[in-house]
């Protein structure tokens, strides 16, 4: 009877250790259902923990959106309006996350004319990263999910928002990941060449800032 009821315990933690081993998720922004207005700004994020931060020649023109029709269009980021490049992050104010092991990014987007959506990431030594990965144009409303292991990453100079040169995988270290967001690399063109982000979702390991 001991030894059954040991390997019941064994098999229990087995399962448990087969059920955690993908990570959490770290955190979720879905911007307040607030009025129209230009520019985004910090007390548009609905989440106490999580802090924005704009980037680019064009980061003040950059839109909190929404429209009374149709009746289920949502509070989101718009760059139609845009003249330059620019970009967006989202930071934990407590935690660094680890994006390198089964992290997944998810987000809701909707994309217009040639705009790709990709991630980008600020790691804890200061370099910025750029997916090679991106989400293109929809007639509607899509939700995407990314492997962040799945990326192959480009340096990104972040004063102009522009990829600088491909990076190899083997020599990055995405263990600790201080701010994660989203640009297409262009200037807007109205609602038919622009990108719109409803919310995202990232996932990993949490790792304290202290």
């Amino acid at each position: 009877m001991k030894h059954y009821l040991m390997f019941l315990l064994c098999l229990s933690s087995s399962v448990l250790f087969a059920q955690d081993y993908r990570p959490g998720l770290f955190f979720r922004e879905d911007f307040k259902e607030t009025p129209a207005e230009i520019p985004v700004s910090q007390k548009h994020i609905a989440s106490e923990e999580v802090i924005l931060s704009l980037y680019g020649p064009a980061q003040d023109s950059l839109k909190k959106s929404h429209h009374e029709q149709p009746v289920d269009d949502p509070y989101y980021l718009w760059s139609g309006l845009c003249l330059d490049s620019w970009a967006v992050t989202l930071k934990h104010k407590d935690k660094y996350v680890d994006l390198s092991s089964y992290a997944k990014i998810r987000w809701r987007s909707k994309q217009a004319g040639f705009h790709q959506l990709r991630i980008i990431v600020k790691l804890a030594d200061g370099r910025w990263l750029i997916s090679d990965l991106s989400d293109g144009p929809s007639s509607d409303w899509r939700i995407s999910e990314f492997n962040v292991s799945d990326i192959h990453w480009w340096l990104l100079d972040i004063e102009t928002v522009k990829e600088v040169r491909p990076l190899p995988n083997e020599n990055l270290n995405l263990g600790k990941v201080d701010e994660i967001g989203f640009t297409d690399l262009m200037r807007g063109g109205g609602s038919n060449a622009c990108s719109r982000l409803d919310w995202m979702e990232v996932y990993g390991n949490s790792i304290s800032r202290k």
